[in-house]
């Protein structure tokens, strides 16, 4: 029986990433909510953004196999991407949650991150990504990217106000 450092993945040095990732994840325990972490990108380009996501990675998964991505949120991506002594199968769907992406390594562990979007402002990407690292955090994708927005009533009562003074201004049709 081998051990995991004896596997041909582990025997070759591990490149430091380029950029460190904008990445949170909760501690190795019990997993609660729908996403063990988020990611917060540079930009939609996966095939530029991945090497450096999945090197930090493989020190909790092991090897990484397959990434799984909503293929109407990313630019066009390779099937495949060379990793330091493997390769990395990269599977777009359309029926993916959106905004998340699920690593999983050759042993069949998993993360599924929240994807920050990355034009996210910097302290509401800060909110989304230690509410989905905290551990006891149960929420949603969408809980967790509506995280500093305002709420919907404010919303709403700003387009409200933005009506009717548009409308006693003269801006309102005459029927």
């Amino acid at each position: 029986m081998t051990r995991q450092q004896d596997h041909p993945y582990f025997a070759q040095a591990h490149v430091r990433p380029e950029r460190t990732p904008r990445l949170r994840l909760k501690p190795k325990a019990p997993v609660t909510g729908y996403v063990e972490g988020a990611w917060w990108p540079h930009t939609r380009d996966l095939a530029t953004e991945l090497p450096d996501l999945l090197e930090v990675l493989s020190v909790r998964l092991g090897p990484i196999d397959r990434v799984v991505y909503a293929l109407n949120e990313w630019e066009d991506a390779p099937a495949r991407i060379a990793m330091v002594g493997h390769t990395v199968r990269l599977d777009g769907y359309r029926f993916q949650p959106a905004d998340t992406i699920y690593v999983l390594g050759v042993n069949r562990a998993r993360i599924v991150l929240l994807v920050v979007p990355p034009n996210t402002e910097p302290a509401r990407a800060h909110s989304m990504l230690m509410g989905a690292a905290s551990p006891n955090d149960a929420s949603t994708v969408e809980d967790l990217l509506t995280r500093g927005k305002p709420a919907a009533t404010e919303r709403t009562d700003t387009a409200v106000q933005a009506q009717q003074r548009w409308d006693s201004e003269g801006g309102a049709r005459a029927r």
